[in-house]
C-alpha cells in the first residue's frame, strides 16, 4: 500500500488564476519540489500554462506528478452553470492531458453563507426546489468527470458554500451516485464547520477518494467565527495554521487511512495569503517533514 504527499497552488496564496498576488507557476513548481514533494495539484484552471507541452516541460523539470485540480465555482447559482462547466471542461482536459486522476467539486462561497462560517444552526438554508436544482448541477458535473474524462470525481465540503456543514455533504452523498461522486476529504474545513474530522473519516472512509491535509489553529477558529469574519480574511489571519499546529489528530487520520488500504495521493493545503509575512515554502517544508516525522513517507 502506497501512500503519497503532495501540494497545491493554494498553499502559496493561489485562490484564482488572474489575481495580481499569485507568485509565478513556475516559482510555485519550483519550491513545492523544493520543499520535498513530488506531486502538485494543478490549481484554478488558467494559472498554470493550459499547453500540455509547456506544463509537461516543468513538471519533468521538477519532478513533479500532476494530481488532480479543483473546479472552484459558484454550483449555488443557476445562472452561472456556463461558468462552471468552463471551469470543468478546461480542468478536465488539462487532467487528462499530463494522466492526473482527481476531479474536485467545490461550490465557491456564497454572499449568503459567508457570514456563518463554521456556525452552521445559523446557516441560511436552500428550499427543496432550489436544493433539488443545486444537487442535478453538481450530480450532472460528476457525470461529466466519470464518464467524459475518466477522472474520480470527490465533493470538497468548503468554508462558506452549501455544502459547508456536515449534513449538508452527507445529504449529497445519500442523493448522488456513488459510481460518479466521491469525497475529497478537507481535514480543514471539516474542523472549520464545527464537526470532527476524525469521527466523520470513521464512518465514510469507503467513499473517500482523495484527501486534502489542512490544520485549524483553534484560537484562530473561535476568533473569527465570533467575530464573523469573512474566509478570506480568516486565511489572512492564520486560521490555517502547519500542520500539527492545530486542532486536527493526523496521526489518527493516518490510522484511518492504513487500517482501511487507503492507496493515492494525500495534499497538503495551508491557504495563505502571499502579500502578507508569510514564507509558503519554508511551511511547505515544515508540514513535509511533520508529516514524515508521524510516519508518511
Amino acid at each position: 500500500m502506497t501512500i503519497r504527499i503532495g501540494n497545491a497552488p493554494c498553499s502559496w496564496g493561489v485562490e484564482f488564476p488572474d489575481d495580481p498576488r499569485n507568485p509565478a507557476w513556475r516559482t510555485v513548481l519550483e519550491e513545492c519540489a523544493k520543499a520535498g514533494y513530488k506531486g502538485i495539484e494543478l490549481g484554478p484552471v488558467g494559472f498554470m500554462p493550459e499547453d500540455p507541452a509547456v506544463l509537461a516541460e516543468a513538471l519533468a523539470e521538477h519532478d513533479l506528478e500532476l494530481i488532480g485540480g479543483v473546479v472552484f465555482r459558484p454550483f449555488h447559482d443557476p445562472d452561472a452553470w456556463d461558468n462552471v462547466l468552463d471551469g470543468l471542461h478546461r480542468t478536465g482536459k488539462a487532467l487528462v492531458a499530463h494522466g492526473a486522476r482527481h476531479l474536485v467539486l467545490i461550490d465557491s462561497i456564497s454572499p449568503r453563507r459567508a457570514p456563518t462560517a463554521g456556525r452552521p444552526a445559523e446557516a441560511e438554508q436552500m428550499d427543496l426546489d432550489e436544493w433539488t436544482a443545486f444537487r442535478g448541477r453538481i450530480a450532472e458535473a460528476a457525470r461529466i468527470g466519470t464518464e467524459e474524462y475518466g477522472l474520480t470525481v470527490g465533493m470538497h465540503a468548503h468554508a462558506a458554500g452549501f455544502i459547508d456543514f456536515e449534513p449538508e455533504l452527507e445529504r449529497l452523498l445519500d442523493e448522488v451516485d456513488e459510481a460518479h461522486l466521491k469525497i475529497c476529504f478537507d481535514t480543514g474545513h471539516h474542523s472549520y464547520a464545527g464537526y470532527d474530522p476524525v469521527a466523520f473519516m470513521e464512518r465514510h472512509i469507503g467513499r473517500i477518494s482523495y484527501m486534502h491535509f489542512k490544520d485549524i489553529d483553534p484560537a484562530v477558529k473561535a476568533d473569527v467565527i465570533a467575530s464573523r469574519t469573512g474566509f478570506y480574511d480568516a486565511c489572512g489571519q492564520g486560521i490555517f495554521c502547519n500542520l500539527g499546529d492545530g486542532d486536527v489528530d493526523f496521526p489518527k487520520v493516518r490510522q484511518i487511512l492504513l487500517d482501511n488500504g487507503f492507496e493515492g495521493w494525500c495534499t497538503v493545503e495551508q491557504d495563505c495569503d502571499p502579500t502578507l509575512d508569510v514564507s509558503p515554502v519554508s511551511d511547505a517544508r515544515a508540514n513535509r517533514q511533520y508529516l514524515q516525522s508521524i510516519g508518511f513517507d
